[in-house]
């Protein structure tokens, strides 16, 4: 089964059988749900939805199916074309749309692809309204439009450069000191979207920008998460131009990792800890990030003398405690970044900006950034999900086995040592349990996953 229907929207690899993949059909029948959907709860003559893509080989096919349908539907569709999901984000509102849909897969590989579902702020849908959604793709519940009634379509391909001038605007963001510091940065646009916006940021910037990867025809060049086992050729490049950094995206855009100038990772999970620590120098406040992140940003939001909370993984989980907590950053640990004083949503092109300024602002290289924060090193390790292992028994079991730790299991089984920590949980994304372990040094991080991981397979029998 590789068509996974979750808080993330609707994913799937394409071809195959209708049901098991994200098919031709069910790409019509889940665009047909959520149409419906609005329909039913916005009482309006007409609706309009913005829909954005990435640069995936399957974009246009998935594209075409989609707004189709919501013409259909008599739905009005704002057609961004080649898009990232922060710019669909910010369209929605300034449209004054009833939605939006971002048509990627995000960091999963060039066979998948995915509809990720907005509402009329430009923030993904609740868990409610994802769940009606699904009950009405189930039932078939679809009521299509005569065909006076029909919706219809408007090109906008102004997006991309909109979206740059809000960021540009923010009071935080100071492209003029930035300029002055004439940075060379690498940009590893894994040849999507993130190709064409974040070179156009960074020229915008008066930042010389050295491209890689930067052609979005949807042939991803390696694994496009960011992660370090991924990006040999852009910490060699950064090097090699003797850059004062690299930037590398995910092929949707709203994940943001870093290279150091001695071509190592900045880390992932230190993206955040950068900018909100810039951020919260000027504008004290709480921050939030998932409970698969760094312990680093508490440290950094309690030197800053602010309030740290940590969600359940998933973006809409963390922006309902963002909002909840009043926090003037958060995100995730994967490199997403949320600032709302632009928009609830992981956004890369502010990620670069701030960090960018704060860059501008200290007299120090990256790796002497990055080394001024609290060290922690992390694992990530993952199970693959067979029918015969059973996760929620997995779960039961381990936190009976360290009942006696500090344990959360708001999301998955979180067990915090002393010292170190592991979050144990099933993707939303990937039929796989994820296994995340934090530590002071990488081979004690190392060794607790491994620990854990053989737990898991003594418990499930595998």
């Amino acid at each position: 089964m590789t068509l996974i229907k979750s808080i993330s929207g609707i994913r799937g690899t394409i071809g195959g059988k209708v049901g098991d993949n994200l098919t031709p059909v069910d790409a019509v029948k889940f665009a047909s749900a959520y149409g419906t959907f609005l329909k039913n709860n916005i009482q309006k003559d007409k609706l309009k939805v913005v829909i954005g893509r990435d640069a995936r080989i399957s974009g246009p096919m998935i594209h075409n199916l989609v707004v189709n349908t919501l013409i259909g539907l008599g739905i009005d569709v704002i057609d961004l074309g080649l898009s990232t999901t922060p710019t669909v984000e910010v369209a929605v509102p300034m449209e004054q749309a009833d939605g939006g849909i971002i048509l990627t897969a995000s960091h999963n590989p060039k066979q998948w692809n995915a509809l990720k579902l907005l509402n009329a702020k430009g923030e993904f849908l609740s868990g409610a309204d994802g769940a009606k959604i699904l009950e009405i793709a189930e039932a078939e519940a679809f009521d299509f439009s005569d065909v006076d009634s029909l919706g219809e379509i408007t090109m906008n391909d102004a997006y991309m450069d909109i979206h740059i001038d809000e960021v540009l605007d923010l009071p935080l963001v100071d492209a003029e000191a930035v300029a002055k510091r004439k940075f060379k940065v690498v940009v590893d646009g894994v040849n999507s979207s993130g190709g064409i916006i974040i070179p156009k940021l960074l020229e915008q910037m008066g930042v010389e920008c050295v491209k890689l990867y930067c052609e979005p025809n949807g042939h991803f060049p390696h694994n496009p998460e960011p992660l370090k086992e991924h990006l040999g050729d852009i910490c060699k490049l950064v090097v090699e131009e003797k850059a004062d950094f690299g930037i590398v995206v995910d092929p949707d855009v709203d994940r943001l990792a870093f290279i150091s100038n001695d071509g190592e990772m900045f880390g992932e999970e230190y993206t955040l800890v950068a900018c909100a620590d810039y951020v919260l120098s000027k504008t004290p406040g709480n921050t939030v990030s998932n409970m698969s992140s760094s312990r680093a940003l508490r440290d950094i939001t309690e030197k800053h003398n602010g309030s740290y909370q940590a969600s359940a993984v998933g973006e809409v989980n963390v922006v309902e405690l963002m909002k909840a907590s009043n926090a003037i950053i958060g995100g995730e640990g994967n490199g997403g970044i949320i600032y709302p004083e632009l928009h609830y949503g992981r956004d890369s092109l502010v990620g670069v900006a701030l960090f960018l300024t704060h860059l501008a602002s200290l007299d120090m290289t990256v790796a002497e950034l990055r080394a001024s924060y609290p060290q922690y090193y992390m694992s990530k390790n993952k199970i693959e999900l067979t029918p015969q292992i059973d996760v929620d028994a997995i779960l039961v079991s381990m936190t009976e086995k360290y009942k006696n730790e500090n344990i959360s299991t708001i999301d998955g089984v979180k067990i915090d040592f002393p010292t170190e920590w592991v979050h144990l949980r099933k993707s939303n994304t990937e039929p796989i349990i994820r296994i995340y372990t934090e530590a002071p040094t990488q081979a004690e991080a190392d060794k607790l996953a491994l620990r854990i991981i053989e737990e898991i397979k003594a418990v499930a029998g595998i």
